[in-house]
Parts: C-alpha cells; sequence; structure tokens
C-alpha cells in the first residue's frame, strides 16, 4: 500500500487544528525563521513551493513572542562560541531555546524547561512540527527546583518582568506566568543558570531597562559576573525597554563589564533599523520579510 506523504505544511495545519480543539480558541502559525541558511533539518515546501523556515504555533489572545525574545537568542549567539547543547530557562513555548538552536548548527541540542501549563503544551507541538524532537530535551517542572546531572556551555532565559503584586494580574493563566515573578524572579533564574553553568560558559538573558538594577543585584547574588550589557531601544527618541545582559563565572572574567552602544529596533517613522535588519537575517529573514503567518 502506497501512503501519501504528509508536507511540512499539512503536518502543521494538523497540529495547529488539534491544538485548537483542545484549547477551544484560535492558535496562529507564525514565522520564527525564515527560510535563508537553513539550518538543521531539510526545509519543507509551502504551498507556493518555496522553502519554508521553522514555524511557531502560538494562541492568537495569549502570550505571543517579540523582540526581547529575538534578541536575547541573537546575544546569545554573537557572545557564546557555537555549542554542542545549550539549556534555556523558563522557556515558554520555545522562542529563544529554538531560535538559539536554529543559529547553533545541525549537531547542536537543547534542553529546556518550562513551568506553565499552556505553555508546555504548545512547546511539545512546537518542537513536533518543526521535526525537533530528535534535537530537544524539555521538562515539565519549576525551574527554581531544576536539578540537571551536567554543566551546558551556554544558558538562555528571559525572565517574568514583573513582581507579583506591582499591576493588574492578567486573568489569563499564559500570560500572568510570562509577565509577572509567579514562579520565581530574576534572581531565582540566576541561581539556577549557575548551578548549571560550565567553567567558561556563557548565561545570557534579558530584563527591563527600567529595572535594571534589579537584574544586576540578581546576577550579582547567584555568584555570576556581568561581563556585558546592552539596552534595546524599540523607536528612536523612545528610552530603552529592555537590557541585554551576557554573564560568566568569576574566574572566568575578572575585568570590568562593557556597556555596549544601545540597538535601536526602528527608526522614528517606523523602518527597522540596518542593525535590526542585519538580526533577522541572522535567522533566515531576508529584509523585505516579515515574520508572517499562516492564518
Amino acid at each position: 500500500m502506497i501512503f501519501p506523504m504528509i508536507s511540512g505544511m499539512d503536518l502543521w495545519q494538523q497540529a495547529r487544528l488539534s491544538l485548537e480543539s483542545e484549547f477551544g480558541e484560535r492558535i496562529t502559525l507564525d514565522a520564527l525563521t525564515g527560510p535563508g541558511g537553513l539550518i538543521g533539518r531539510e526545509p519543507w515546501q509551502d504551498d507556493a513551493g518555496s522553502p519554508a523556515g521553522w514555524l511557531i504555533a502560538q494562541r492568537k489572545t495569549g502570550h505571543r513572542h517579540s523582540a526581547d525574545d529575538v534578541l536575547t537568542a541573537w546575544y546569545a549567539l554573537r557572545v557564546s562560541p557555537p555549542v554542542v547543547a545549550h539549556l534555556d530557562l523558563g522557556t515558554g513555548i520555545g522562542t529563544v531555546g529554538l531560535l538559539t538552536l536554529w543559529g547553533m548548527g545541525a549537531e547542536a541540542r537543547l534542553t529546556c524547561v518550562e513551568a506553565q501549563e499552556i505553555s508546555y503544551r504548545l512547546l511539545q507541538s512546537n518542537i513536533d512540527a518543526n521535526g525537533l524532537r530528535q534535537r530537544v530535551d524539555c521538562s515539565h517542572g519549576d525551574l527554581r527546583e531544576l536539578a540537571l546531572d551536567r554543566k551546558f556551555p551556554l544558558i538562555t532565559g528571559s525572565p517574568p518582568y514583573f513582581p507579583a503584586g506591582t499591576g493588574v494580574l492578567p486573568q489569563d493563566s499564559q500570560k500572568a506566568h510570562a509577565r509577572f515573578e509567579l514562579r520565581g524572579d530574576v534572581g531565582d533564574y540566576a541561581k539556577a543558570a549557575v548551578s548549571h553553568l560550565a567553567d567558561g560558559g556563557w548565561f545570557v538573558l534579558c530584563f527591563p531597562s527600567p529595572q535594571k538594577q534589579r537584574a544586576l543585584d540578581g546576577i550579582a547574588a547567584s555568584g555570576l559576573k556581568v561581563v556585558k550589557s546592552r539596552d534595546v531601544i524599540p523607536r528612536e527618541t523612545l528610552p530603552p525597554l529592555f537590557t541585554l545582559f551576557a554573564c560568566q563565572h568569576p574566574q572566568d572574567f575578572s575585568g570590568q563589564t562593557t556597556v555596549e552602544e544601545p540597538l535601536t529596533v526602528r527608526h522614528a517613522d517606523g523602518r527597522l533599523t540596518a542593525e535590526m535588519a542585519a538580526v533577522r537575517r541572522v535567522f533566515g529573514f531576508a529584509d523585505s520579510e516579515a515574520h508572517g503567518g499562516y492564518g
């Protein structure tokens, strides 16, 4: 018997329909990477016959990936040499971890941990539909309790930004856990990182610029040192929105922290800056391409 071949897009559409039936809400399929410089798997063809990159399924009205995730992964790829394994803390639906995996090459593997149930379910779908099950080890649990028996040369994380009680807690559980420190704060991320970071390794994270001192205090309390940092400005004339940090063990860095020139995402008229366009090219997007969706 000859079985029909299931294309990559068909697999994704099946995954979306399954998630929509399970959640009872709209799920979108959005481009996580572009087709350019595809690493790690054979590209599937979209309905027009063009090679496509990795997609990410996310709730239409839930927590969705954004520039902070993209730039955290980019900063990790920028400061770290190529590695064959890395750890992503509080991985959510997989954005930072999968983008970093993309950039590290076909031999790299990702280990990740996520506690929030809805995000973890979406993470599973994003791993499977992108054909990455053999390259990703994930666990459903609290990063504060993480105790793996190995060290990693690179660890990434995008902690929630706000302490509980400092704002209106969203009724949506996924949004609430992604935005507020309901399962640990930036210091807990740093503690989990320091216990799993190999000698000479890097811990890369992002945190709101107006709360930069909280990140610095949490990193210092864990025993790590900030090697370099960089503010991100969302649009010209606006203040920095979040800051990227690259950290190491004290024995691996004895100098002064380098504060790099800010990265500006958009010009005042809304156009991407040349530097942000270069970031997008790292993840396979041509300058004229957008992070398009598939419904």
